[in-house]
């Protein structure tokens, strides 16, 4: 099978790194990819958003499917035009693709399909957001109708913080806050039916104890052994499957990957959000656990031919991904400073490095051109395990001004 990656990021890294290892992908493509996918394959520099140059590439390349890997593409259309041409693509058309692309939307397609969510409310005006700021109190949660790239939400106990991102943002949902662990459970989709990968855990805020600035996500791991008997198929039952069918029904059939962003309240389930696409961490530790063949999983999502009885295998034991992110992330990130050492941390037994945000400069160095730089990942037979390798591979890179949470999975390991 010949395949297309689209996007650059660490996530699109970790997917074309299952993809090299499956036997039956002949050829892989990345577009623009990085320098982490160089070695093994082919990298295209062109815009991923942009619908026409797309075609034109999978076209030319002969590819059996595209793999989708960031959000705005899909919100572009990329999808839409894939289809248009007859090339399987793995990803949502644009209106599907809605359900990342507006909160407001998201929160709609939860009401009619009865998904357990937080109560919400969509404010255009200062004065819908006070009164909704008002009906919900502390912690304020306030989110982007939009995509934002990663800093469309606050969560806050300051007032005035919640009412001037909202400013800033123009229309917003405002919701209760959620209170409970969160956890991140992918359904890959074919429009009907949908079956689950692996559940992880990701970590938001920029320090040690979920302090400072949310982020993109700072590390994940998985297995969740914490994670209630049952868990999956109640997600599965109450959440994925009711989404899937509802946009459906509105004539907006689901392909991809459906990533449920939950909360595990002590009033049950209920979803933070929904991602039209592969989460980031969390997906490179739940391909790391991946022992079934990627590309025809992906494929009969694209071509509407999932197995609804289908399971994926699964490796023994855990993985952990700690990001290390450049100085000033997430506000105001420094790129093209110098990395090293990256050698070194592929040479730990049970780690290796998976490019996030980084670039060649004029002279050749493996330069800092992000917020999230790298993806250090390491497993093991156990979360310990798996977290002494990611560790120590980091302890091994140098990146002036970097920073990382060091107690990624530290509590699940000690429980």
């Amino acid at each position: 099978m010949r395949v297309l990656v689209l996007g650059s990021g660490g996530r699109e890294h970790a997917l074309a790194r299952a993809l090299h290892r499956d036997p039956g992908v002949t050829a892989l493509h990345c577009a623009p990819g990085n320098p982490g996918t160089a070695p093994f394959a082919e990298n295209h520099q062109l815009d991923p958003a942009d619908p026409t140059a797309v075609v034109e590439l999978a076209g030319r390349l002969r590819v059996e499917l595209v793999v989708v890997g960031p959000e705005a593409p899909l919100i572009e259309g990329v999808g839409d035009a894939l289809g248009r041409a007859g090339i399987p693509c793995f990803g949502p058309d644009r209106e599907a693709a809605r359900i990342e692309g507006s909160k407001a939307f998201a929160k709609d397609i939860m009401a009619a399909a009865g998904v357990p969510t937080a109560a919400a409310r969509v404010c255009e005006t200062s004065d819908e957001v006070q009164e909704a700021l008002d009906a919900f109190g502390p912690p304020y949660v306030v989110k982007d109708d939009g995509l934002a790239a990663g800093k469309g939400v606050v969560v806050t106990e300051n007032r005035a913080e919640a009412a001037e991102h909202a400013a800033a943002c123009g229309r917003v949902v405002i919701e209760e806050f959620l209170d409970g662990p969160e956890v991140s459970l992918f359904a890959l989709c074919d429009g009907n039916t949908a079956i689950p990968l692996m559940p992880a855990q990701d970590f938001k805020r920029a320090y040690d104890g979920g302090e400072g600035p949310n982020t993109g996500g700072m590390g994940a791991y998985t297995p969740l052994h914490w994670a209630p008997p049952g868990f999956v198929d109640e997600v599965m039952a109450s959440v994925v499957q009711p989404a899937v069918d509802e946009l459906r029904r509105r004539e907006a059939p689901y392909v991809g990957v459906l990533y449920a962003g939950l909360a595990l309240t002590q009033q049950g389930v209920r979803v933070v959000e929904f991602n039209a696409r592969f989460g980031d961490p969390e997906t490179q530790v739940v391909l790391d656990r991946l022992a079934s063949p990627l590309a025809p999983l992906l494929q009969a999502c694209a071509i509407g031919g999932l197995d609804p009885a289908y399971r994926p295998e699964w490796h023994e034991g855990a993985a952990v991904s700690v990001v290390v992110a450049a100085e000033g992330y997430p506000a105001n990130p420094v790129k093209g400073d110098v990395i090293e050492g990256l050698e070194a941390a592929d040479e730990v037994p049970g780690a290796y490095v998976l490019h996030a945000g980084t670039k060649r400069d004029a002279e050749g160095r493996l330069v800092a051109n992000g917020g999230r730089v790298l993806n250090v990942v390491g497993s093991g037979p156990d979360l310990a395990a798996a977290r002494a390798a990611a560790y120590e591979a980091v302890s091994r890179i140098t990146l002036r001004g970097s920073h990382h949470r060091t107690d990624i999975a530290q509590a699940a390991a000690e429980s």
